[in-house]
């Protein structure tokens, strides 16, 4: 099971001492939260492309080589930090496939009017990754469903209409404080419903 994201504190910490282990285990309480991020901002089209769970493994990554410059120390700010790099690794994915299009596009030839396009191996998404984005996002859609009402409120406000807490805590008629703790339980409960392999 992952770690709680109220011990993210204590693994941050623990990451800054040498401990092995410290600093993956506290990105993996945040793992959840990043792979809504990388779903709802990647175009269907894309996802064939690339999972949103490669996004999130590339960003670790970088994360785990740019921890130095990391100055945070709580749950929340490793959540900001990370989903910025994230946001930073799908745009760079979303260019690189835009360029990718057009320069195919480019390279078309006319033969008596026809267009005609080389064949370019591995231009395009493999049936089998294809297959393995659905079922990603199809896992997320059926965790989210899963949870309580609350969660699910909670998440879909911020994920898929993209409000900030004090908008959610308004339309859910609570505090903005007590949103933030809703949504951190919601969060954590996720984690623990996606099946997903690390």
């Amino acid at each position: 099971m992952s770690p709680a994201p109220r011990d993210t504190a204590e693994l941050l910490a623990g990451a800054r001492a040498g401990e092995p282990d410290a600093l993956g285990r506290a990105f993996e309480t945040c793992r959840a939260y990043l792979l809504l991020v990388a779903e709802k901002e990647m175009a269907p089209g894309l996802r064939a492309k690339g999972g949103a769970s490669d996004l999130v493994q590339q960003t670790f990554l970088e994360a785990q080589q740019a921890f130095g410059r990391f100055r945070g120390a709580s749950h929340d700010e490793l959540l900001a930090w990370l989903r910025r790099l994230l946001l930073n690794n799908v745009a760079n994915f979303r260019r690189h496939w835009q360029t990718t299009a057009k320069r195919r596009a480019s390279r078309e030839v006319s033969l008596d009017g026809a267009a005609v396009t080389p064949h370019v191996a591995g231009a395009g998404p493999t049936p089998s990754r294809e297959v393995m984005a659905d079922e990603r996002a199809t896992a997320v859609r059926a965790a989210i469903d899963r949870l309580p009402d609350d969660y699910q409120t909670v998440l879909r406000l911020r994920y898929e209409e993209d409000l900030p807490f004090e908008d959610v805590a308004r339309r859910m008629g609570r505090t903005s404080n007590a949103v933030r703790k809703l949504w951190s339980r919601a969060v954590e409960r996720l984690q623990q419903e996606l099946p997903y392999d690390h």
